[in-house]
């Protein structure tokens, strides 16, 4: 769907003003060579590089008009680049997404979020009925129902790392598609599932409010990289300064980002950053915008979990989603990882090269 209000275009006009105003009598033949892009994501707290990097001009100064394409699940994201309707995107991994590039159509270029342990990642949630029942930690998992939006998800992945780092069968736990996110937490707040893994800006207001219980986290049992930037084969190939422009000013937003979201104490708790409230109002422009701010600034400071300040890729860990998924049966065994990756627009984060 494409999603371009007034609101948002009149920003990109005064972007583009303004750097007419920076450089000068020359600058309307520059504006009209500026290159348009398309950019699917969603409208989650993980897309806030993308959206920083609009608002605070980062695409502007490197030569590119983007639009945005925002889409409700992953799968779409990765098919919209396949098929040429955008050139660039940043999702979560899935097998349907490795299946996609490794027939040749994408290639992974920088990072989106990661799971790691000190910060906010998804919560290990059960309902309260089984929970009375007994179900009160992660290892207590046989027997028990999980709810996820597909097989071959993000969701399924998590609970099969999970399962090896807690050392019980996945086969032990009886899996549950329910094709949506309101699915899943319907299904756990009526005790019809037992557990389900979900983002903290979900997780941390569904239990304050009795619908569940946190037994863990996942960063604790199974830290990873959830998801990356990525774009078409096509693009490396055929325009790589394109790709490298872009990419640089993402990398720019990741820094914001970081700088905002991501500094801890010595007891490593949050501290706030002094561009913290103005980025959170920022991000509210694409995510809970319909909320008033007394509502939606929390579940987005709740929903900022680590993005490498770098945008730089964990590829070992790639290299090991892409094998996970391949020994379930879901991923083609003829993916090769490296085949998917390109490190030449952002860095590897360091100790992960292959």
């Amino acid at each position: 769907m494409v999603f371009m209000g007034r609101r948002i275009a009149a920003r990109r006009l005064l972007g583009v003003l303004f750097a007419l105003a920076l450089v000068g009598p020359g600058s309307a033949t520059a504006a009209r060579a500026a290159e348009k892009v398309t950019v699917a994501a969603l409208t989650f707290v993980s897309s806030a590089p993308l959206f920083i990097a609009y608002e605070r001009g980062y695409f502007v100064e490197a030569g590119l008009d983007v639009e945005f394409r925002f889409f409700r699940a992953a799968q779409p994201v990765a098919v919209a680049i396949a098929a040429g309707d955008a050139d660039f995107g940043v999702t979560a991994f899935t097998a349907g997404f490795f299946n996609l590039a490794g027939k040749g159509a994408l290639k992974v270029i920088g990072a989106q979020l990661h799971e790691r342990a000190g910060y906010d990642g998804s919560a290990i949630l059960v309902s309260n009925k089984a929970h009375a029942a007994g179900f009160t930690s992660v290892e207590k998992f046989p027997g028990h129902s999980f709810a996820m939006t597909q097989v071959g998800s993000s969701f399924h992945y998590m609970i099969g790392r999970v399962s090896e780092a807690a050392g019980f069968p996945l086969e032990q736990v009886t899996l549950k598609p329910l094709q949506a996110v309101p699915n899943m937490i319907g299904a756990l707040k009526s005790g019809r599932v037992d557990a389900m893994i979900i983002v903290p800006h979900i997780a941390k207001p569904l239990a304050a409010a009795g619908g569940g219980k946190i037994i863990g986290w996942v960063r604790d049992y199974a830290p990873y990289q959830v998801g990356g930037l990525f774009t078409s084969s096509r693009n490396v190939v055929e325009r790589p300064e394109r790709v490298r422009a872009f990419a640089e000013a993402y990398r720019k937003g990741a820094a914001d980002y970081a700088g905002a979201f991501l500094a801890r104490d010595a007891a490593g708790k949050p501290v706030a950053s002094k561009t913290t409230e103005e980025t959170v109002a920022l991000i509210h422009r694409y995510v809970y915008k319909d909320d008033p701010p007394e509502k939606a600034f929390p579940k987005i400071r709740n929903g900022a979990m680590y993005i490498d300040a770098g945008a730089r890729l964990d590829v070992a860990d790639v290299h090991e989603q892409v094998r996970w998924y391949q020994d379930k049966g879901l991923v083609d065994a003829g993916v090769d990882p490296a085949q998917i990756i390109d490190t030449g627009f952002l860095p590897a984060l360091p100790g992960t090269e292959r």
